[in-house]
């Protein structure tokens, strides 16, 4: 489960920058939460509303069916089977950018997962409108070796180069959430 990120934007961290810079020229300054993201902030999500992939803001967490808590994450195993995720995980695919997640061990420290060599992380996520509010959740999926020890969760990794395809191919998609996980590393 990943239940906080990151979203850093020191100096070394220029595609978030960029990122962020984009959403702000089209929302005004101050429409993203930046440090570490909380279910319910403002965040930004890479998606395709027909004119190719871009930058926008949504805030994370779906509405859950009684409307009174947010469901912020869907497992990839059984997102398509779920009324909550089917049509999303079919139409509505977005990448979270982030500079790494956090996952509690079980003596409740917090510790931070990132890519190695890399500076920022993509996370697949789903995103729907609800009341004239974009919304979205993070894919999880079983974790592997760098994170089992932790948590028995962790979000399905987008590699640089597959962010189109996850968010215009559904084939490509179902393939990015079945394949081995990155190895990450744990700060």
């Amino acid at each position: 489960m990943c239940g906080r990120y990151t979203l850093f934007t020191d100096s070394e961290y220029e595609d978030i920058r960029k990122i962020i810079e984009e959403v702000e020229r089209k929302h005004g300054t101050g429409c993203v939460k930046t440090g570490e993201i909380f279910p319910t902030n403002s965040a930004p999500i890479l998606l395709d509303v027909g004119s190719g992939v871009t930058a926008d803001v949504a805030k994370w967490g779906f509405l859950s069916f009684h409307g009174k808590s947010s469901i912020i994450n869907a497992r990839a195993e059984t997102a398509a089977e779920k009324r909550m995720f089917g049509k999303s995980l079919m139409i509505r695919r977005c990448v979270v950018p982030s500079t790494g997640f956090y996952e509690w061990d079980s003596q409740k420290r917090k510790r931070r997962f990132q890519l190695p060599g890399s500076n920022t992380l993509y996370m697949a996520g789903l995103y729907n409108d609800y009341q004239g509010e974009r919304r979205y959740v993070i894919m999880t999926t079983t974790a592997n070796e760098s994170i089992i020890n932790v948590h028995d969760r962790m979000p399905v990794i987008v590699p640089l180069d597959k962010i189109d395809r996850w968010i215009a191919d559904t084939d490509a998609a179902f393939k990015i959430m079945s394949e081995r996980q990155p190895e990450l590393s744990i700060t």
